[in-house]
């Protein structure tokens, strides 16, 4: 086996060791920082109401904006919404995995923090494969707000997530520079259509083109 070959084993060895002691850490109930498709994020069992108010807390985060989550895959949307509109279904088989967080009416007894005013929940599905796998071995959907307290620019790297929240944040799961320039696009679509909350990394016309809405 050549060195070079030898090396590589040896870090995805290591990369596999230290998610799976992220999944051990989530299941106590701990956050843990780790990449998605756009910046870094912080990582709680979101249907843990203690873990998900220790996001809180770390993110400084205003009740008026909600934590988003990410899931698996569509079996574990089951777990946080009721119904899953015909319009959802169009755009989750466009765009997801991928940048685009949909709010859906979630289910009754959600932690608050995940909830807006209107008792909506935003979920996505994360094309970045330690996220992926992360939410597959929690078997739970994952809390993803940015890492970086409410205010800060999101961190692209692990040492500006760890500049937040060092010495607060025990795990933090490497996944190099991140190219995000900006968050998730955040599409409401409880009332039947479409509302751009907040236009991210997907445009609204993109949006409206999957649905057939603009040539």
């Amino acid at each position: 086996m050549s060195r070079k070959k030898t090396k590589n084993s040896v870090g995805k060895d290591r990369v596999t060791e230290i998610e799976a002691e992220a999944v051990e850490a989530l299941r106590r109930g701990e956050v843990a920082v780790f990449p998605t498709e756009t910046f870094y994020g912080l990582g709680a069992d979101a249907l843990d109401g203690t873990a998900v108010e220790r996001v809180v807390s770390l993110k400084g985060r205003s009740p008026e904006n909600p934590i988003a989550v990410i899931i698996a895959d569509p079996n574990m949307l089951k777990s946080l919404v009721d119904e899953i509109p015909s319009l959802a279904l169009r755009l989750m088989d466009r765009f997801w995995p991928g940048p685009l967080t949909l709010v859906f009416r979630a289910k009754k007894g959600l932690p608050e923090p995940l909830l807006n005013r209107e008792g909506g929940i935003g979920v996505r599905i994360s094309s970045h494969p330690i996220a992926v796998r992360l939410t597959h071995g929690l078997g739970k959907p994952l809390t993803a707000t940015s890492a970086n307290p409410s205010g800060k620019e999101p961190a692209c790297t692990l040492d500006e997530a760890k500049s937040y929240f060092s010495g607060r944040i025990r795990l933090f799961v490497d996944g190099g520079r991140l190219t995000g320039t900006k968050g998730s696009t955040v599409a409401d679509i409880t009332g039947g259509r479409l509302k751009i909350i907040r236009e991210g990394a997907i445009d609204s016309t993109e949006l409206q083109k999957a649905l057939g809405r603009i040539g």
